[in-house]
């Protein structure tokens, strides 16, 4: 049984999927990208200011949810510059604690929806 997530607090789904799905006590969220709920817009700045929209479009999945970033066990970042790496692991280290951080990927990739430049993914338990 899988109970659908979806929140007006994070981008909407922009092809045929959910931003996330509930299966049991395990998340399963869409890649998110650094989509700005209020103006449907994206943020592209900075890499650092891309970053921080796509962990705030996490939050609000995770939030829907009735989780946090406590809760993440795994995350898959999708990169299309293994140069960024250090500005991306820069913000995206604020958001958990060293000692319990998640398993985690990242792969650089040709391209990205939209043409971003980082994606990432989440799978969280309660």
């Amino acid at each position: 049984m899988k109970t659908i997530i979806n929140t007006p607090n994070a981008p909407a789904p922009i092809g045929p999927y959910n931003q996330a799905v509930l299966t049991g006590n395990t998340l399963y969220t869409s890649g998110q990208i650094a989509i700005d709920v209020a103006t449907g817009e994206l943020v592209l700045d900075s890499i650092s200011a891309e970053t921080e929209q796509v962990m705030q479009n996490l939050k609000a999945v995770l939030d829907a949810a009735e989780m946090t970033f406590d809760n993440v066990i795994k995350t898959s970042i999708f990169i299309s510059d293994m140069h960024n790496f250090s500005q991306i692991n820069e913000v995206y280290a604020k958001y958990f604690d060293a000692n319990t951080a998640p398993a985690r990927e990242t792969v650089e990739v040709a391209n990205l929806p939209k043409f971003v430049n980082v994606e990432i993914s989440m799978i969280a338990v309660k």
